[in-house]
């Protein structure tokens, strides 16, 4: 059986996929399957072949990062798809992790830290980087304090104005607020002095509980329902 990752690399630009087909081709655990010039391929292309990962450029021609990877995303959850691009800003961060990255890159990246995302994501952890994950939480609380509190009879409260119920304990949502600061297993043991083991209980039992993937989605969940104050 293949244990390799299979990969597409998305990018309307080819010289720079054939840069990251070079860099990826030297890791024994990686295979580049295909690539796409825009986000209609790559929709194509997954559908038509086995990939687990997506480097997804978000602005391009035709069919943006966005819209394919909310695409690709809706028809198959099971892969991982990484945002890389130039922008460090927090309007396509927001977007993207709301359409279901796992992960998002700026293209200057080293080599070594886009193949540990790479192989990161491919055992379902996500890769936000620490200060773009400050901003997006800041995106999330102006978005709440620009919506008005009250809403007409018989309509539904927005997501983010409406805390949702959970029956998380007050250790978990100890453990999640260390998480919504981006803090590793072993920092949040540090800090609440639990063992290693420990961290990774409650994050098992967070995630079931909030119905969520991983430790981004369980942070913009917690931000968006006030469950934590960031």
């Amino acid at each position: 059986m293949d244990a390799k990752i299979k990969v597409l690399i998305t990018d309307d630009h080819a010289l720079l996929r054939e840069g990251l087909v070079k860099i990826l081709s030297i890791e024994p655990d990686i295979t580049v399957v295909g690539e796409a010039a825009d986000g209609a391929e790559a929709i194509k292309l997954a559908r038509s072949i086995a990939i687990d990962i997506i480097l997804m450029d978000i602005n391009m021609p035709n069919v943006d990062g966005i819209q394919a990877t909310k695409i690709i995303k809706s028809e198959n959850a099971a892969i991982g798809i990484i945002a890389l691009t130039i922008h460090e800003q927090e309007d396509y961060l927001f977007e993207m992790i709301r359409c279901g990255v796992a992960g998002y890159v700026l293209k200057d990246v080293r080599p070594d830290d886009l193949i540990n995302t790479i192989r990161g994501v491919a055992t379902g952890q996500s890769f936000i980087p620490p200060a773009m994950v400050a901003k997006v939480f800041k995106k999330l609380k102006s978005l709440d304090a620009s919506i008005k509190p009250s809403a007409p009879a018989g309509e539904q409260q927005n997501p983010i104005t409406a805390p949702k119920q959970h029956n998380l304990t007050r250790r978990e949502v100890e453990v999640l607020q260390q998480v919504t600061l981006g803090l590793s297993n072993k920092e949040i043991a540090g800090t609440l002095y639990i063992s290693e083991k420990t961290v990774k209980n409650h994050l098992t039992n967070i995630f079931h509980k909030l119905t969520v993937q991983d430790r981004t989605q369980a942070a913009l969940w917690a931000v968006k329902n006030r469950l934590v104050e960031i």
